[in-house]
């Protein structure tokens, strides 16, 4: 049995991953803020932070050594290089939420999705994929954050990310950001009501019924 199903009995945690620009952060912020049961766990980062970020809100930013520190320690449920920063996990911190009964999201690369799934054989894996090529570049663009040699590494960053879509469970294409978030929110519910979650939630109704 896994270890998160022993010990996470009416929680799950969801690995969502898409390329940059796909939406996908924007998508979970829309989520958590209408779902009390489900969070968003805060990563930590080595990139430095972005106009309107705030430290421990977005993500845990960190220098390179402490980041190199923790990983040493083995806190890390996952962790990555992503472009030329390095992001994780605290394994710690996810527990505790799940404990706490919340269903965790964890907001990551295929490369870190590959980690959690050796830990957690039960996570609920989700792309968020852009509706074409075209609409990604625009996105990118719009933020006006990058250089056009920046946006062209993206680019192709987006497309390896991509490849690995087959490894997740649910692909949503995030085209119309309202339809979009609707698809995410219809995946947590399904997942709530599976029977291993349902049995523990409503034992004693069960038991009532069944008698």
């Amino acid at each position: 049995m896994s270890e998160n199903v022993a010990t996470f009995k009416t929680s799950t945690l969801y690995v969502v991953s898409a390329p940059s620009g796909a939406g996908k952060t924007s998508l979970l912020k829309a989520l958590v803020e209408t779902d009390r049961g489900i969070q968003v766990s805060v990563s930590h980062t080595t990139r430095t932070m972005r106009p309107g970020e705030e430290n421990g809100v977005d993500y845990h930013f960190v220098d390179q050594e402490t980041f190199s520190t923790m990983v040493g320690r083995g806190a890390f449920l996952e962790h990555a290089q992503v472009f030329d920063n390095f992001y994780g996990t605290s394994e710690a911190a996810i527990r505790e939420q799940m404990q706490q009964g919340l269903d965790v999201v964890l907001e990551i690369d295929w490369q870190g999705a590959r980690q959690v799934r050796r830990r957690f054989e039960d996570a609920v894996s989700i792309f968020i994929l852009p509706p074409t090529p075209e609409a990604l570049r625009q996105r990118l663009d719009n933020r006006g954050q990058d250089s056009d040699e920046v946006i062209e590494r993206r680019m192709r960053d987006a497309r390896n990310e991509m490849s690995h879509y087959a490894e997740y469970d649910y692909l949503i294409v995030n085209d119309l950001f309202d339809e979009a978030l609707e698809q995410l929110r219809a995946v947590v519910t399904a997942e709530r009501l599976r029977e291993t979650l349902q049995a523990v939630k409503l034992e004693s109704r069960l038991r009532a019924l069944l008698a």
